[in-house]
């Protein structure tokens, strides 16, 4: 089943727009879980099954996992998430970037080793860099947009033939890259008239939206500007404010009513289907 079609199909079953980021920090884990790789699999998957039936995809970040060794937990954690909550999408957060044979094997890294359902990219190398991620038609090809750091609009902001840059960026992937329907775009929560701007330009294309919780994104100002006509195109990421809830024993629990609080949240302000 295509990444387009997972994430269709759990929007409407979980009713929720809520991305669960998975970036674990090993200084905030819970001090009974132990140390070590294993502990961030452990970590990690007591989220996911505290989470699944509330959540429309899943983020682990690979950075986190890399740094610590743990490649290999986080192999195992997208085939558990896979196995164990099937129809759930697995976005493997990478924001890749590169050329020619390289871009292949990124493509191969992130769908075949990992086993990802989609993938973040990079788009400023052009179209060359995601071609062998665009091909895989199955897979979701999540490029970024206008992000949430501050430092975006060094580049992002810039006027080219009167319009910011991160504008053509969004409706050249729109209408010239998304071939197979598999390209999706990130827009920073922090900058809710950017979303307004890039959905315009964009129609129903599917917007990965970090910057709510930890970042102080405004949840209205996202749904209200970046929603679609049926109530969602959207998948509202959240990383530390539900992952670190608790540090105690009650971690997962805690997940869970972070998850669900944000669920409300944004289901508050959907427009109906």
């Amino acid at each position: 089943m295509s990444f387009s079609t997972l994430l269709a199909d759990t929007w409407r079953r979980h009713d929720s727009l809520v991305c669960v980021g998975l970036d674990p920090e090993p200084g905030r884990l819970p001090a009974s879980l132990g140390g070590g790789p294993g502990a961030i699999g452990t970590f990690c998957r007591a989220i996911v099954d505290a989470t699944a039936d509330r959540v429309c995809a899943y983020k682990p970040q690979i950075a986190h996992f890399a740094a610590q060794r743990a490649e290999d937990q986080l192999e195992a954690l997208i085939a558990y998430i896979h196995e164990r909550h099937p129809g759930i999408p697995v976005i493997l957060d990478a924001k890749r970037g590169d050329i020619g044979s390289t871009a292949q094997h990124y493509a191969a890294e992130a769908f075949d080793r990992y086993g990802a359902d989609a993938v973040t990219l990079n788009p400023y190398l052009g179209r060359d860099s995601a071609q062998p991620f665009l091909d895989r038609a199955d897979k979701g090809v999540i490029l970024l947009c206008r992000t949430s750091n501050p430092g975006a609009r060094d580049f992002q902001d810039l006027l080219v033939d009167g319009r910011p840059l991160y504008q053509h960026v969004a409706e050249t992937i729109a209408t010239q890259w998304n071939g197979h329907g598999n390209c999706a775009l990130v827009t920073g929560a922090t900058w809710p008239e950017e979303i307004a701007a890039v959905r315009a330009l964009v129609g129903d294309l599917p917007l990965l939206v970090p910057g709510v919780g930890a970042q102080g994104g405004d949840v209205e100002a996202v749904v209200g500007n970046g929603a679609t006509a049926n109530g969602t195109g959207l998948l509202i990421s959240s990383s530390r404010a539900i992952l670190y809830a608790s540090n105690g024993e009650d971690f997962a629990e805690a997940a869970r009513a972070a998850t669900e609080a944000l669920r409300t949240t944004i289901n508050r302000y959907r427009p109906a289907a």
